[in-house]
């Protein structure tokens, strides 16, 4: 057995190198295109990069239309990525999921016995949920587990001066298209990270209250020029030098394949909000 192809972990030790996923694929032609640059194959590697992108040449981490539309389902199956130090979801210390109130749109203010609002640029989240082990059809009635931190770059229930909030978490359940829908802020780029949204899928409500029932865990990336826009504003300051620091195929989770199934589509403008689209394929085999 082999738990690693090329130098690269694969995600599914366990299956054979062919069955790690569309993810794992991307990130093989990523850097397979990297060797043929460097042994100068300049004809061959047009070919590659023609049958791993689509045939487009744009850079994805400037392009706020770089990835499908929800409308047209999901391309492929979602890298599965790691939940991170902050999931609140009782794996790592808190457990937001398991309290009252947490299945709701408006993921601005706290709830409970919480009290507080996140403040920055308006945000809508739409995530259209497709399930490849029933053909692509609508993943309806899955439950949809979103967070993400502060325009300051803190997470509710960890962060020093947000521990005792439980704002930007919330779960949805998908309608009968398989979509789910978020009412929120625009999140910061803390360092190190391109800036990002969590979300976890769960085969309906009543099995969110273990974080070992999530059948994907994975991040949604933001266009860059959508977050260079909205960093200008009041409040992300320090999202500004952060940005400038990272690139999107130098993330740690975005880089393998410069996240070719996460990068989503957004629309919209700072003084009324964006809407930020992606279509998640989840295989459950």
């Amino acid at each position: 057995m082999t738990h690693s192809y090329e130098g690269r972990p694969l995600p599914r030790p366990h299956d054979e190198v062919v069955d790690q996923g569309l993810g794992f694929d991307l990130g093989t032609l990523h850097s397979r295109r990297a060797a043929l640059r460097f042994l100068g194959l300049g004809a061959a590697a047009v070919g590659l990069t023609a049958c791993g992108t689509g045939g487009t040449s744009s850079d994805p981490a400037t392009s706020s239309t770089a990835t499908s539309d929800s409308s047209s389902g999901a391309a492929g199956e979602i890298p599965d990525e790691t939940a991170g130090p902050y999931p609140g979801d009782g794996s790592n210390g808190p457990d937001v999921l398991e309290q009252s109130g947490i299945v709701r749109g408006d993921i601005r203010s706290s709830f409970g016995e919480f009290s507080g609002t996140a403040e920055g640029v308006p945000m809508t989240l739409e995530l259209t949920i497709s399930d490849l082990a029933g053909g692509g059809s609508a993943f309806a009635g899955v439950a949809v587990y979103v967070w993400h931190c502060t325009r300051e770059g803190g997470y509710s229930m960890y962060s020093e001066g947000v521990e005792d909030q439980n704002f930007l978490r919330g779960v949805q359940i998908a309608d009968s298209a398989g979509k789910v829908t978020f009412t929120s802020v625009f999140p910061a780029c803390y360092d190190g990270r391109w800036p990002h949204i969590h979300f976890e899928v769960y085969p309906d409500q009543a099995s969110i209250t273990d974080a070992a029932n999530a059948v994907a865990t994975s991040q949604v990336a933001l266009p860059q020029d959508v977050c260079e826009a909205v960093y200008a504003e009041s409040g992300y300051e320090d999202s500004v030098a952060n940005l400038s620091r990272v690139s999107l195929a130098g993330d740690n989770v975005f880089g393998d394949d410069d996240g070719a199934l996460q990068l989503a589509t957004v629309t919209g403008d700072v003084a009324s909000g964006y809407t930020v689209v992606l279509a998640v394929g989840v295989d459950t085999r």
